[in-house]
């Protein structure tokens, strides 16, 4: 669909979606605002460090969370894609890493790395996370922990802003959470014409069985690879 202005659904949590909707806007396409997902951070949470060697990070909101509780910015940091590492690099990491990839990827790089680390891997996200890092790196012999920081909790859209949102030419999504949230809408409100774009594969299998126009998603988990999907025809 390319040169045609476009309506595009933004549904990642805040902050993150007022960045994607700028740079959609910049592409000349009208960016609809409406995350599926709100993030709540969780208070009291103890950091110990202690015995760890490196930090694992799987999404820019659980670099937020763990910077906003910690100042320690010493330890050496993996993050899952390019969109992590670059929050990780701005909250002040000095030696960041990227996978470039999925949660299996993270994975694997880091074991293959495991002869660095002198000590865990700490890995701080959502309660619920999108894979089990910490179980993954245990098998692949490297010592790792989770630490709970955040929860995301799926955000109720009226059947109005429903019926609008679903009008959209795509929808965009971050996080296979935020897809399982799309298909409970699009069950309601069916959309078999609009475009799914995920940044994985990982990212668009809950809607594996919802009728839709098409299901995208890059070779590369890249925002600007997911942004370059927009204008492809179904």
């Amino acid at each position: 669909m390319p040169g045609r202005r476009q309506k595009i659904w933004i549904t990642r949590a805040q902050p993150g979606a007022d960045a994607t909707a700028e740079r959609v806007r910049a592409m000349g396409h009208e960016a609809l605002v409406a995350p599926l997902l709100a993030v709540k951070t969780i208070d009291d949470v103890q950091i110990d460090l202690s015995g760890v060697a490196a930090l694992a990070f799987t999404s820019a909101n659980g670099v937020r969370a763990f910077a906003d509780r910690s100042g320690d910015r010493s330890l050496k940091v993996f993050a899952v894609g390019a969109a992590t590492a670059q929050a990780a690099r701005a909250a002040g990491f000095r030696s960041v890493l990227s996978a470039d990839g999925d949660v299996d990827a993270l994975a694997e790089g880091i074991a293959l790395r495991r002869s660095e680390l002198k000590g865990a891997v700490l890995h701080p996200g959502a309660a619920e996370p999108a894979g089990d890092l910490a179980g993954v790196l245990e098998k692949h012999g490297v010592e790792a922990r989770r630490l709970v920081l955040y929860e995301t909790a799926p955000v109720q859209l009226s059947d109005r802003e429903a019926q609008t949102l679903v009008r959209a030419d795509a929808a965009l999504i971050h996080s296979p959470r935020a897809a399982q949230v799309l298909a409970k809408v699009l069950k309601a409100h069916p959309a078999p014409q609009m475009r799914a774009i995920g940044l994985s594969r990982a990212v668009v299998k809950p809607l594996q069985r919802t009728p839709l126009a098409a299901k995208l998603y890059p070779p590369m988990p890249l925002e600007a690879a997911l942004l370059n999907l927009i204008e492809r025809a179904p």
